[in-house]
């Protein structure tokens, strides 16, 4: 078989064989496919795509190229989420102990960020002392006894996807649909859980900007999911404005803790009901997502959600006390307000344009060696179709430097006042 031969067939869009997609995967990992052969071969991808079937022998491949995490001594149906990434998408902090409060086993590997804001990893690392990086054993043990860890992802899950990834951001080949569905695919598979419910965001602040985008995406891993023999299904949410109001590393710990104190922004509040009744189906602790969201509910209004982050938080090294003290965690040095300069509705607010000055703040990575700074970020006061008035606060910068006038002034062109402005629909779409 020869590399040469395999990128040749797809580019004349020819569908590739269960062994050609294996020997091409299992040949770049090891080295002995060059770069700039298999650039050639993503690019035929890209403009040909693959079927269902080739996607899903890809997204195999990968899965198989690494590490394949091992979760049967845990009890239960293990249920993992995944979101393809927004701006302010606190999700998971939630998530995860709420679920497990109700009996879920959530044992979740999450990684770090590139862009916005620092990843689930990232914000968790902002509690003082939380361990991301535990034994398979000490993980295990975890998830058996209180139902939830979330921990780093293994270095030996799914090399053939880093390699991959690294390629596909030189050679303008990121943005296609069967490349994004394997990438995202193998890791969730290798990772070992039995169901998979997926948040795939569209708008300004998500990688795919319009429905149509974001639905073929979801439906392709939905496929990829079921024929893997994981029970999978997605959700096509909102990411237009950011979700929730905290955009930064500590000022999104704040808000998960007033979220599971019931105190949070309510399009925040009510995703994590629709991802959360979904994986308490997914675990067959409830028959119908009514049953499944009325468990959250009382979860989270007895204490109990509240509890199971504490409970995760000392069992990972973290100091639970930021639960009775989350300003503990707003170290900024400044917190500067951005009045509005008229009053009327807010008409927009363009979610990557604000996760920008956010990463412009020191909360995100601009590459993957750069630092974060957990201390800064931006918290909203106004979203789409709240009225204002001219000097009213539409948000607060936290932020470590006095230089922050580029901010100030990128934030003014991408918040838009007008005369009226109507709050976006949250889900679009929901793929089973």
């Amino acid at each position: 078989m020869r590399m040469v031969d395999l990128i040749e067939k797809k580019r004349d869009g020819q569908e590739l064989t269960t062994a050609e997609i294996q020997f091409i995967v299992s040949g770049y990992t090891k080295g002995d496919i060059p770069d700039y052969q298999m650039s050639a071969f993503l690019m035929a991808v890209y403009y040909q795509d693959m079927t269902d079937e080739e996607i899903t022998t890809l997204t195999l491949a990968m899965a198989h190229s690494g590490e394949m995490i091992d979760l049967s001594s845990i009890k239960g149906i293990k249920v993992d989420k995944h979101s393809t990434g927004g701006v302010g998408d606190t999700t998971t902090l939630i998530l995860a102990p709420l679920v497990a409060s109700v009996g879920v086993s959530v044992a979740k590997m999450s990684g770090r960020g590139l862009g916005y804001t620092g990843g689930t990893i990232d914000k968790l690392e902002a509690i003082p002392g939380f361990h991301v990086e535990l034994s398979d054993e000490a993980f295990m043990r975890l998830v058996n006894e209180s139902h939830v860890a979330v921990i780093g992802q293994s270095k030996e899950i799914a090399p053939a996807d880093k390699k991959l990834y690294a390629l596909r951001d030189v050679t303008a080949t990121v943005n296609s649909i069967p490349l994004i569905a394997s990438s995202i695919m193998s890791k969730k598979i290798a990772a070992g859980a039995d169901a998979i419910v997926l948040d795939v965001t569209t708008g300004e602040g998500a990688f795919m900007k319009n429905l149509d985008e974001a639905r073929r995406l979801a439906e392709t891993m939905v496929r990829i999911g079921n024929l893997a023999n994981r029970q999978t299904m997605a959700v096509i949410s909102d990411m237009s404005q950011p979700l929730g109001e905290a955009i930064g590393n500590s000022l999104e710990v704040v808000e998960a803790i007033e979220t599971l104190q019931g105190k949070g922004p309510a399009d925040l509040m009510e995703m994590c009901y629709i991802l959360g009744s979904q994986m308490v189906v997914l675990a067959k602790q409830a028959a119908t997502l009514e049953e499944a969201r009325a468990m959250l509910e009382e979860a989270l209004q007895s204490g109990k959600a509240l509890a199971k982050f504490r409970e995760m938080i000392r069992n990972q090294g973290g100091d639970d006390t930021v639960i009775d003290q989350p300003e503990r965690l707003l170290t900024a040095e400044y917190q500067v307000e951005l009045p509005a300069k008229t009053s009327g509705v807010v008409q927009k607010i363009v979610a990557n344009e604000v996760g920008i000055a956010a990463m412009l703040l020191g909360a995100g990575r601009a590459t993957k060696e750069a630092d974060i700074d957990h201390a800064v970020g931006i918290k909203l006061h106004k979203k789409v179709g709240m009225s204002v008035t001219a000097g009213e606060s539409l948000l607060t910068i936290y932020a470590n430097s006095t230089n922050i006038e580029d901010v100030k002034e990128l934030l003014y062109k991408n918040i838009e006042i007008g005369s009226s402005g109507t709050e976006p629909e949250l889900v679009h779409d929901i793929i089973s």
